[in-house]
């Protein structure tokens, strides 16, 4: 039997046209329309050559065969091929504060004051450097596309989002990058709501906001909750904007406002057209409520975006006791109700979760073993490609698509189970059909903005 070839061995191509073969590819990766074998393996995943042309994904083959048309082949010895990820929920003006303001004691009260005592840092300068820092990190992961929330309040819109501006601009054609704005919904009722609204038109944005108080953490409905949600409705409607809240990020089951966002997006005529971030707290509630809210969600057409590694980290969080739950929503109930459902990083390196590097496959590693995406394992890499990228509109990102740009990742495994078990830390990202050769950014760029926990100011 013919030695596999090792990994560190394979010579990546330098020309503009060649062929990837004797590859594997989860089907949910694919395109809509691609023609699959019968059957898929245990896993969801099917044999493919792929030809790169001029920096595009010029052809897929289901067959395995030879290809005696002159062009050079690279063989993958049966290895995965993923579409560059989407990481449809992330806080990149926030990212890389921890060493400054860090979270006093890891809990969702003190990440948020935390926050607040640093935004007063968030020069254009200091914001331009963290969130390129972000984008660098993501990019060398394999991360092609990603929505920002962005903390929008009087004295930072202006400043923040010009900064989202220029960010994407110097990123085009390399990270799409989408920007929310994010503020408690009470915030918007008056002029500043018109301020806002007004900022994110400009910026091509999406209006976004949190359904709770500026002066309180998640709890019971607001009694003027209906009112708050019909003017950030009223004012995205005006505007032409889509909107992305955060709801319900919490363990107490009396928080339940993700009920009358679905009722507000109905009442507004905008299915199809609402993402939620978090909603937590529905896990706790009993399943009869769980079961109206899920009808709601489903008629509304409204996503859902699951947040695992930052939920487990900060919900059920108590001084010296061990957390008995994982802090993630009704997942499986959303899919099999055909709701859309995607993971994402959420913060990193913040108060709001103090580790992560932008890296969207962790976070895919880390969600199956947290919401038990496995058993089978075929579904689970659509949550932050091919999902996120619906949600999000991301023109032929997260998916392999004849005619689109050649962006892979190859990973140094053969099946799902090997991804989600080591690291892959080795992975290769191409990009438009060459090997990216970036080098993954160095903390020391940020450390004359830190002051390091624990040391002299």
């Amino acid at each position: 039997m013919p030695m596999s070839i090792r990994f560190a061995d394979i010579i990546w191509p330098t020309e503009r046209r060649y062929w990837l073969v004797n590859a594997r590819v989860p089907a949910c990766m694919l395109a809509d329309g691609t023609a699959l074998p019968t059957p898929v393996d245990a896993e969801g995943v099917v044999h493919a050559d792929l030809l790169v042309s001029d920096g595009l994904l010029a052809r897929i083959e289901m067959t395995r065969g030879e290809h005696d048309d002159g062009v050079a082949s690279i063989d993958l010895g049966g290895r995965q091929i993923w579409p560059t990820l989407v990481d449809i929920h992330t806080h990149l003006d926030k990212g890389h504060t921890v060493a400054r303001t860090p979270n006093v004691d890891g809990s969702f009260l003190n990440a948020r004051l935390a926050a607040a005592a640093d935004r007063p840092n968030w020069t254009a300068e200091d914001l331009r450097r963290r969130m390129d820092f972000g984008l660098r990190c993501a990019y060398a992961h394999g991360v092609s596309a990603i929505r920002t929330h962005i903390d929008t309040y009087p004295e930072t819109a202006e400043r923040s989002w010009a900064v989202v501006r220029e960010m994407r601009e110097q990123w085009r054609g390399v990270i799409d990058l989408q920007a929310v704005s994010l503020c408690p919904v009470d915030l918007l009722q008056d002029d500043f709501g018109d301020r806002v609204a007004s900022i994110v038109a400009e910026s091509g944005g999406l209006l976004g906001g949190v359904t709770r108080a500026a002066i309180a953490n998640h709890g019971a409905p607001l009694h003027n909750i209906d009112a708050l949600l019909d003017r950030l409705f009223a004012l995205a409607a005006r505007h032409g904007l889509d909107v992305d809240m955060h709801v319900d990020e919490t363990h107490d089951p009396a928080a339940a406002t993700l009920p009358f966002v679905a009722r507000a997006a109905t009442r507004h005529g905008y299915q199809g057209r609402v993402v939620c971030g978090h909603c937590c707290s529905l896990a706790m509630q009993p399943a009869g409520e769980v079961d109206r809210t899920l009808d709601l969600l489903a008629a509304a057409e409204i996503a859902v975006i699951t947040l695992p590694t930052v939920n487990m980290y900060l919900q059920d969080r108590q001084a010296s006791r061990t957390p008995r739950w994982r802090g993630v929503t009704v997942v499986h109930e959303m899919l099999r109700r055909g709701i859309r459902v995607a993971a994402a990083g959420d913060n990193c390196r913040d108060s709001f979760y103090a580790y992560g590097d932008h890296d969207v496959l962790d976070t895919f590693r880390q969600a199956v073993r947290i919401l038990h995406l496995d058993h089978p394992l075929s579904g689970a890499p659509a949550l932050v490609s091919t999902t996120p990228s619906s949600i999000g509109k991301f023109n032929r990102q997260g998916r392999l698509v004849v005619g689109a740009p050649a962006r892979f990742i190859v990973f140094n495994a053969r099946t799902l189970n090997e991804i989600v078990s080591r690291p892959q830390s080795d992975r290769v990202i191409i990009d438009r059909g060459e090997r990216v050769t970036a080098p993954m950014p160095d903390y020391s760029e940020l450390w004359d903005s830190e002051t390091p926990s624990g040391s002299p100011a």
